[in-house]
């Protein structure tokens, strides 16, 4: 039995991608450790979209190559192996092998092949929790699809992963029970655009139907979002079909990068106001109680300032449960980095403090109206960090809030994670909720 800990950076599909891998070396009886000094394999799920994840890929890979020890093995996968796989290899020596952003079988047959007899333990006793891996999270990820047939020009996704490529959906209920038997409790599903799932397999406007199979497969698992839907693929179907299966939550992720017509031109994203703001109308006359979560670029190529303060006037106007907000980064191999017109990185800075200013008082606005109303709360943690009387509080989410990237609800009372509580709002703040059980 080989024992392997994996570093995961980057975005919610990475977070599945280092699922599956842990999966394919689970079926090999494998063991995962808490912590990179238990294991005798070290796997890096590295992220390459934007500069600050490549710099922050790298800085971990050059770290763990520093403290490997006699007999550990490093080996580096995901996103950045795909355009710069050959140079991590020749400029960091001590790793042990490359493997592109899906190869998980290829890492499942570099560790079968180790003998772990011949394997060095560390010099040193390995403390208990270092040496295990707690249970299960109450939420788990189900990447649908990967690749993307997106033409933007801020993006190397299509460079890195390639075209569309959707899983079955035979394979996908299969997962997801597999996820349910397990004592998940949410199955968020991901990919680079889950709109565009199945056009590939010759199929049109096939989520929903994705959707149905899987409500239908886990009746038992309480909650099914959806992320990073493409805002000229959600459809009416699509929110019909979420608004009338209880188990889907009324919520999803649509990034819209800009509001401005001139810059989504220039994107090459789609850029009709007015088709944007009769989707987000349909999705709420579908689901009056939906939440939708958004996201923009500030200081792309060009950006003036008449086309930043449009941007701000759509925010204010479209009120978003959620917005996050990212300055431009250019990458050398995307169109948009070498546009002449670049904005000054200040001026990005400020942009994006502004937008977040607009967004926090929507987002403020938006809590408020929760105040006295029962929610449910999916608990994720007993720990609620330095609040004044976080001991006499859990943290958990409502259905408004995705794992990670929203808000918390503080939920007053002692519960275990997984636990859903049936809970009033009690305060609203910027972002999080304050609630007690109610009743």
């Amino acid at each position: 039995m080989v024992r392997y800990h994996i570093v995961t950076l980057g975005c919610a599909k990475n977070v599945a991608d280092s699922e599956r891998i842990a999966r394919v070396l689970g079926d090999g009886e494998h063991e995962e450790v808490a912590a990179p000094v238990a294991a005798d394999v070290v796997i890096v799920n590295t992220c390459g979209f934007i500069d600050a994840a490549k710099e922050e890929s790298v800085d971990t890979i050059l770290s763990l190559a520093a403290a490997k020890r006699p007999g550990q093995r490093l080996v580096v996968a995901g996103c950045l192996t795909a355009l710069h796989g050959d140079e991590l290899r020749a400029e960091v020596p001590e790793i042990d092998a490359v493997f592109g952003a899906e190869e998980w079988a290829g890492i499942g047959r570099d560790i079968a092949q180790l003998e772990p007899a011949r394997l060095e333990e560390p010099p040193f006793d390995i403390p208990e929790a270092a040496a295990r891996v707690t249970g299960a999270r109450p939420s788990a990820y189900l990447k649908v699809s990967d690749g993307c047939n997106a033409p933007c020009t801020f993006c190397i996704i299509p460079k890195m992963k390639g075209k569309l490529h959707s899983t079955p959906a035979d394979e996908l209920v299969g997962e997801a029970r597999r996820l349910a038997a397990a004592g998940v409790k949410e199955i968020v599903l991901v990919a680079q655009d889950s709109t565009d799932y199945g056009r590939d397999l010759g199929l049109h406007d096939a989520l929903p139907d994705l959707l149905e199979r899987l409500a239908a497969a886990v009746p038992e698992v309480p909650w099914l979002r959806i992320m990073y839907a493409y805002p000229g693929h959600v459809t009416r179907r699509l929110a019909e079909t979420m608004a009338a299966l209880p188990n889907v939550v009324p919520y999803i992720d649509v990034p819209l990068q800009h509001a401005a017509p001139s810059v989504l031109r220039r994107m090459r994203r789609p850029s009709n106001p007015a088709m944007v703001r009769e989707m987000i109308a349909m999705l709420r006359r579908a689901m009056p109680e939906v939440a939708i979560r958004t996201t923009f670029i500030v200081g792309y190529p060009g950006e003036t300032d008449d086309e930043f303060q449009q941007l701000l006037a759509f925010v204010r106007e479209m009120a978003f449960d959620h917005v996050g907000c990212f300055t431009f980064s250019p990458q050398s191999e995307s169109p948009a980095a070498h546009a002449a017109d670049q904005v000054p990185e200040r001026v990005k800075r400020r942009r994006q403090r502004q937008l977040m200013e607009v967004a926090q008082q929507v987002s403020l606005i938006r809590n408020r109206a929760m105040v006295g109303r029962a929610i449910e709360v999916l608990v994720e943690s007993t720990d609620a960090g330095d609040r004044e009387g976080a001991a006499d509080f859990v943290v958990g989410r409502s259905y408004r809030d995705a794992p990670e990237v929203d808000g918390l609800v503080l939920l007053r009372g002692r519960f275990a994670p997984g636990d859903f509580v049936r809970a009033r709002v009690t305060e609203a703040l910027a972002y999080d909720l304050v609630a007690e059980p109610a009743g």
